[in-house]
């Protein structure tokens, strides 16, 4: 069973940086579409940024996130990082990277598999 696993959330001050891992052990993530979802408590799961199966990268950012935060594929390491500098505190929530075998999209109900979520918390 494909199970995605993220590392790398914390506790950060506000302007700080973090970069968040997802693995896919077993499987070859770059045969998978990846996204980073965040779901605040009694919130909806929304997209923050995504990335293709395809060599083509095509990427996605939510607006509240493009220029602070990238997302890339390490094929020799069989990991997708999410990238987050300059945060703030409204960042703070739990992040979810979730997987699905080719495409890409920007809705949960797309991704098939679900990591376990790492938590974010920006604060002074």
């Amino acid at each position: 069973q494909v199970q995605p696993v993220e590392s790398g959330g914390g506790l950060v001050q506000p302007g700080g940086s973090l970069r968040l891992s997802c693995a896919l052990p077993g499987f070859t993530l770059e045969h998978y579409a990846i996204g980073w979802f965040r779901q605040a408590p009694g919130k909806e799961r929304e997209a923050v940024s995504c990335i293709s199966s395809s060599s083509d990268g095509n990427t996605y950012y939510v607006d509240s996130v493009r220029g602070r935060f990238t997302i890339s594929r390490d094929n020799a390491k069989n990991t997708v990082y999410l990238e987050m500098i300059s945060l703030k505190p409204e960042d703070t929530d739990v992040y979810y990277c979730a997987a699905e075998i080719s495409g890409i999209a920007t809705t949960a109900t797309f991704y098939d598999y679900w990591g376990q979520g790492t938590q974010v918390t920006v604060s002074s």
